[in-house]
């Protein structure tokens, strides 16, 4: 689950009643040169307009009192590749890959709203010529978010019927299985912007005047409300008609190869600020579930990198090895059924136990981070 992110109308309202610090720039970035953006509670200064096509590195700083989320954009609202949760006073260096046209530089203090914006134009007529295997990595990771998509929505409409059928423990037994595919590759339908809100949003999570509904509003229902009333119901046939759409927009998704890398990282932070804090499934404390499917989705993107990224970082190839290996024994030390994806309670883990599986967390988001830049060498 992300922060909230307005559709292209409602961001469009919001720009035009909202004051707030446009975004600077400053020149034209070269060939190689990577675009400085400095954000802040209420500006987000970027140090070129313009920048030739192919990759881009975007060396980020926060000096805002907010955590903050950077973007780039295309005009319609597609995320091309983000950095969520950049704390107060830190760094990070952001690659990716982009053809010429227009795009946005966005920074999103407190990863709520519109954010402040800068345009940025790719210049060139197209990025350069990428490595056979690295076509093939995204081909078959589109196929592989393709397929999660698909075998989710069964899932999801075992989870609906119970719910309209009023029966609460098949609902509740039916409830994170049904998010497993979602999970696994949760970046793909955030860079569409506008179903992720819809359907994974947390209440703490809400923007003012949104209305809740998806996955984590049942949820409350079935295990803190212990009701299911009229309202849950059409609740469980909107998340069917919202997860519909995502399967039918995830094949056009804007893939590339660092776009996989720096989605495999915001997996592992998924994990880190939602999983491991408990705040994800805090009612049904199905959280190991969502944890699981989350390093899968990981490991799925960085093995189909890894042909490139070894031949470019050896060292790091072999890191992330070890450090997969570790966090899913790890994981398995919590799975009460080895043949199901079924998860101890989260509420039987304990702080010692949280605290291991974060600094096993951190582990492998460290050098998880460097695998963008070794795949575009």
């Amino acid at each position: 689950m992300r922060a909230v992110r307005l559709t292209v109308t409602a961001a469009a309202t919001v720009a035009a009643l909202t004051a707030i610090t446009a975004c600077t720039a400053k020149s034209d970035a070269k060939d190689g040169d990577a675009i400085q953006v400095t954000a802040a509670d209420s500006k987000c200064d970027t140090s070129a307009k313009s920048t030739p096509a192919g990759q881009v590195t975007l060396q980020i700083e926060n000096k805002g009192s907010k955590a903050t989320e950077v973007e780039i954009l295309f005009p319609d609202d597609r995320i091309v590749s983000e950095k969520e949760n950049i704390g107060p006073g830190t760094k990070y260096t952001l690659t990716a890959e982009v053809k010429a046209g227009s795009y946005e530089i966005a920074c999103r203090p407190g990863m709520k709203g519109h954010g402040v914006r800068q345009k940025l134009t790719v210049t060139g007529g197209s990025a350069a010529k990428r490595n056979p295997k690295l076509d093939k990595a995204v081909a078959d990771y589109r196929q592989y978010a393709q397929d999660q998509a698909d075998e989710t929505l069964p899932r999801v409409e075992t989870f609906a019927k119970a719910v309209k059928d009023g029966d609460l423990e098949a609902a509740k037994k039916a409830y994170a299985t049904s998010r497993i595919g979602w999970e696994r590759t949760e970046p793909v339908a955030e860079s569409f912007g506008d179903i992720d809100p819809k359907v994974d949003t947390r209440a703490d999570g809400l923007e003012q005047g949104q209305k809740w509904t998806g996955w984590h509003r049942l949820e409350k229902a079935l295990w803190e409300d212990k009701k299911i009333g009229d309202e849950e119901k059409t609740l469980a046939d909107q998340l069917v008609t919202d997860l519909k759409d995502w399967q039918q927009r995830v094949g056009k998704a804007e893939i590339t190869p660092t776009s996989m890398a720096n989605g495999a990282k915001e997996l592992l932070d998924e994990v880190a600020t939602g999983k491991v804090t408990g705040e994800e499934d805090r009612y049904s404390h199905t959280d190991l579930v969502d944890f699981k499917a989350n390093v899968e989705g990981a490991q799925k993107a960085y093995e189909l990198l890894k042909p490139v990224a070894s031949t470019n970082d050896a060292a790091l190839t072999t890191e992330l090895d070890k450090q997969f290996a570790a966090l899913n024994t790890l994981l398995a030390k919590y799975r009460t059924d080895p043949a199901q994806y079924d998860f101890v309670s989260y509420d039987k883990v304990t702080k010692d136990q949280r605290k291991e599986l974060s600094d096993n967390v951190n582990a492998l988001a460290e050098p998880l981070s460097k695998l963008a830049a070794a795949v575009v060498k």
